[in-house]
């Protein structure tokens, strides 16, 4: 029987993307993003915990992620996940997950200034009028 590794993650960029190319022309992108769940402690008080994950993106789609999020931006992402063992500069043992970026989709902004597409920075609670250029058809 054949294995499977996917991964669906729907947080936080925890920082800029920051994007490099290969000597061959090949983009990476690499981002962390964040989840945080709630969940009770031992004296039954609600906490948050989040969990951080390393993001690489390769290609068209490590281009796109560079040029409409910052950190902050939400994302949905799917991957394959993999856990990584280092040494971190006290000399003790660290572990990280990392994601192979496989697919994403922008959620709710979806540009660097962080406002909603279509929307004005003094209208946010009105929906954005649509004009003749607006109409895909």
């Amino acid at each position: 029987m054949a294995s499977f590794n996917k991964i669906t993650i729907v947080g936080y960029l925890g920082r800029d993307p920051e994007i490099k190319y290969t000597p061959q022309g090949m983009a990476i992108c690499n981002f962390t993003i964040a989840t945080t769940e709630k969940r009770k402690n031992r004296d039954g008080e609600q906490e948050d915990v989040t969990t951080w994950f390393r993001v690489a993106s390769f290609g068209k789609q490590a281009e796109t992620i560079s040029q409409h999020l910052a950190k902050g931006s939400q994302l949905y992402l799917e991957g394959r996940l993999r856990q990584e063992t280092y040494t971190d500069r006290d000399g003790a043992q660290r572990q990280s997950l990392e994601v192979t970026l496989s697919d994403f989709h922008f959620i709710g902004t979806s540009d660097k200034s962080g406002q909603a597409a279509g929307k004005q920075a003094d209208d946010k609670d009105e929906p954005a009028e649509a004009s003749d250029q607006d109409i895909p058809f």
